[in-house]
């Protein structure tokens, strides 16, 4: 009797005995698929950011095209503001806020604006005339206050850019609304004012938001030569398009810094506007300064 009882209970401790050694194969040998397959993953994952990343920087070395919206969007981010962001480029500071505005406010600001447009002009330097610096700047524009616009489109624009970039809306001047037809462009140029060239200022630009109001079907990119610290060994002529451009597309924004935190100009920040080729550009404006004027 022992004898058959002890067969069953010999048998169940030797199941036991191989049974323990065995969960704790497949318990290892899960864990380790499990680790390193995370790893294969994630490492796939960063290096399409590394990708997609590299490819939008590499605009500052050769002459291209804008990049499309879709591959600029792929690093988008959301800040506390709750309004999603990208950014292009740590040399100049540039980030690109797709659909900013709606397109009802794209298009209430162009017809509010229409009417009160005049050839844009330049601050000029000493030496420069009007007759000298012709060429420079051939679009048109004109200024306008939110206080001149009924709608409210402005005032609403004007506080969200507050949002974005914490600077009071105090230190921004009136929208500046340009038109860009066909062949008209802006030369590279810096928005921030050198004493040394403008005399003293009382306050500085240190900052500009641009909101594009159309799309523009070809040409009229926003160009920064200078992305990065390329092309600033070489003689340039502020006028080839040439850098990180961004295509316009209506409704998003677009922000870059012109002067660094300790006041000094970002020579990185030198932009313009290629011409125009196809269709028509409407962009707004607001330069923000360093304090109320």
């Amino acid at each position: 009797m022992r004898g058959a009882q002890g067969r069953p209970v010999l048998r169940d401790l030797e199941r036991a005995k191989l049974g323990l050694p065995l969960a704790l194969f497949f318990c290892l040998l899960f864990f380790f698929v499990g680790f390193f397959g995370s790893m294969f993953v994630s490492q796939d994952f960063l290096n399409f950011g590394r990708v997609r990343r590299v490819s939008l920087m590499e605009l500052s070395e050769v002459d291209v095209g804008a990049v499309e919206p879709a591959t600029r969007y792929w690093a988008s981010r959301e800040a506390e503001s709750g309004i999603p962001f990208q950014i292009l480029s740590w040399r100049p500071r540039a980030v690109y806020f797709p659909k900013f505005a709606t397109l009802e406010q794209c298009l209430s600001i162009i017809k509010n604006s229409r009417s009160k447009l005049s050839p844009s002009t330049l601050a000029l330097r000493d030496g420069e005339t009007a007759e000298n610096t012709k060429g420079i700047r051939t679009s048109t524009g004109a200024f306008i206050s939110k206080s001149d616009d009924s709608s409210g489109t402005l005032n609403e624009l004007e506080e969200k850019i507050a949002r974005v970039t914490m600077i009071p809306r105090s230190q921004g001047e009136d929208f500046y609304i340009l038109r860009y037809q066909i062949g008209q462009r802006y030369a590279s140029h810096y928005d921030a004012f050198s004493p040394a060239e403008y005399g003293p200022q009382k306050s500085q630009r240190i900052a500009t938001f641009l909101i594009y109001l159309s799309d523009v079907e070809e040409g009229g990119e926003t160009m920064f030569p200078y992305e990065n610290g390329s092309n600033m060994d070489i003689e340039y002529d502020y006028f080839k398009c040439i850098g990180l451009t961004v295509k316009p597309s209506r409704g998003d924004g677009l922000l870059f810094y012109s002067v660094f935190t300790n006041g000094t100009i970002d020579l990185t920040s030198l932009h313009g506007s290629c011409p125009v080729i196809k269709g028509e550009k409407w962009v707004a404006t607001k330069w923000l300064r360093d304090q109320t004027e």
